[in-house]
């Protein structure tokens, strides 16, 4: 077997080297007051001023943030010359449920610039959220109602304001992705440790948990106007950024000035408008215990926010929930 941690040792070398890579026990759930399952990762929780507020696991390994970073990534387009208006913003940070009202505004984004459908490089898929994908039903998957079609769209106006050749946007030594390395270093205050290809095809950068958590962190409490747009844009616009019913989406109308990103795998960031922010890796990937997770954190800062217990069924009753366990 020749697998690889981002860290770089081979799997079942760095297995029996340490078990740092599987973090703590961050969520319990239970059944008729048993311990059914357990979901382990790592977290961090900074304060307004940068310090360590609650640590657990091993938050200063590498991860792939995934769609945690879009944020950044429309960072390094704003800095580049993108000009765009905060719905279009919102989309480009998003990653969206699919539903016609998404599809539709990426549709006018590209129209409005003259840029074909057929320059998007993203992978085709059918839509993220769930009624959303059962009204797409048999029809083909397609790169529009992928959910990253919107943060593709920022990157194709991009590189035309530009004069970027659109056709290698997504090549690693392109001008728009080293730029995007660039920015998410300078926010995250590290290198990044190792490339790779997200989902939807884009370059995929490593950083640790603490450096997702520390740029995410500047961006929101940064005075530059530049960042303030993209949290203006994702504040003002939840329903963009996820999606109806999403738990992004129900968490920023609901606490105002929330800035919150999901990333694939199990990776979650949400700040306050003072700069405090918590950063989440599941390592089974799932999103299952993250908002009794954050639940629990806002309930210590005294911040409030609607009831997003996850419950546990027996028939029809309740016999369990997901604790958090930090």
């Amino acid at each position: 077997m020749n697998y690889k941690l981002i860290c770089g040792h081979p799997l079942k070398e760095r297995v029996k080297i340490n078990n740092k890579f599987a973090g703590e026990i961050l969520a319990t759930v239970t059944r008729s007051g048993t311990a059914e399952s357990l979901h382990l990762g790592h977290l961090i929780v900074l304060n307004a001023d940068g310090s360590t507020y609650l640590s657990k696991g091993s938050p200063e390994l590498p991860i792939f943030p995934r769609s945690a970073v879009k944020s950044l990534q429309a960072s390094a387009m704003l800095k580049a010359g993108l000009t765009v208006s905060d719905e279009e913003l919102a989309i480009i940070c998003s990653s969206h449920s699919g539903n016609q009202s998404h599809i539709n505004l990426v549709i006018k984004m590209l129209e409005k610039r003259d840029i074909p459908v057929s320059a998007l490089k993203n992978s085709v898929d059918k839509p993220l959220g769930e009624k959303e994908k059962i009204a797409w039903g048999k029809k083909s998957a397609s790169q529009l109602a992928q959910n990253c079609s919107g943060k593709h769209t920022g990157m194709l106006i991009t590189c035309k304001q530009n004069g970027w050749d659109m056709a290698t946007y997504l090549d690693i030594n392109h001008p728009l992705q080293i730029a995007i390395k660039n920015e998410i270093e300078e926010l995250a205050g590290e290198k990044v440790s190792e490339v790779s290809i997200d989902g939807c095809g884009a370059p995929l950068f490593a950083i640790s948990l603490i450096g997702l958590a520390r740029a995410i962190s500047n961006l929101v409490k940064s005075k530059d106007e530049l960042y303030q747009q993209i949290v203006s844009a994702c504040t003002k616009y939840p329903e963009l950024v996820a999606g109806d019913g999403r738990l992004t989406t129900r968490m920023m109308q609901a606490v105002p000035g929330l800035f919150m990103k999901e990333g694939a795998e199990g990776v979650q960031v949400c700040a306050l408008r003072d700069g405090r922010v918590i950063a989440i890796k599941i390592i089974d990937g799932s999103w299952r215990p993250v908002a009794p997770i954050i639940m629990e954190i806002f309930s210590r800062w005294g911040v409030e926010m609607p009831e997003e217990s996850v419950k546990i069924y027996g028939g029809g009753s309740v016999i369990g929930e997901v604790i958090a366990n930090i």
